[in-house]
């Protein structure tokens, strides 16, 4: 039993589990997370895992906050990447625009991780948000806040802001999916990048209802 003990010693086990969930997660996605699979890689006992996860649902609940928080990072990192605007209007549409081309770019780069995300959903959870443990999770909380701001920055209507989050996920979510499990993916990477490209230019102009350039969008 002793030489088991390699990789775990005295330190945080939920936490070196959940980190052996995001490994295995990785390269497996969902499937390759089990309660068997983790306690082997820390090197314990899989009856140690149960002191801190009932099963592997809990298990895979865990993981998936940690691959919604490694989304919203790269999200975040996307948006604070942006230049300067020229206006109020034109930086809030940009950052839903760096959302949507991150939220792509991380499905396509962290196919596992991206699988395992929204592979749980909280059944007690609000009937209109994406939540897990009662929480709005990260990458859709972004979304959100954006849209907010979209509307603070008068490049979007507020009659034009309630459930605007549900075609701009659905067609960002969606394009993901077909260009990492259906026909898209075997498309050159560069492809890719314009249809994603097309995809999210399209949310924007749907859900902002019209066309017109930002500058005119947002005049007095």
């Amino acid at each position: 039993m002793a030489a088991q003990l390699s990789t775990y010693h005295h330190g945080d086990l939920r936490r070196a589990l959940i980190d052996e969930g995001l490994r295995l997660a990785r390269t497996g996605g969902p499937a390759a997370v089990s309660l068997r699979e983790v306690t082997r890689a820390a090197g314990v006992s899989p009856n140690a895992a149960y002191r801190h996860f009932a099963d592997r649902e809990h298990l895979i609940r865990a993981v998936a906050a940690e691959a919604q928080t490694a989304l919203a990072r790269a999200i975040l990192a996307r948006v604070d990447a942006a230049p300067p605007a020229e206006s109020a209007a034109a930086a809030a549409i940009e950052r839903l625009r760096r959302v949507g081309l991150a939220y792509i770019d991380f499905a396509r780069a962290e196919r596992g991780w991206f699988a395992l995300a929204f592979a749980t959903q909280d059944p007690q959870g609000g009937e209109e948000i994406v939540t897990l443990d009662d929480e709005i999770v990260a990458p859709f909380r972004l979304l959100l806040d954006t849209l907010d701001e979209m509307v603070d920055a008068g490049a979007l209507t507020p009659e034009r802001r309630p459930f605007a989050e549900w075609p701009c996920w659905s067609a960002v979510h969606g394009f993901a999916e077909i260009a990492v499990h259906g026909p898209v993916q075997w498309q050159p990477p560069e492809v890719i990048d314009a249809l994603a490209a097309g995809v999210v230019e399209a949310a924007i102009v749907g859900v902002r209802g019209t066309a017109e350039s930002v500058t005119t969008a947002a005049a007095p």
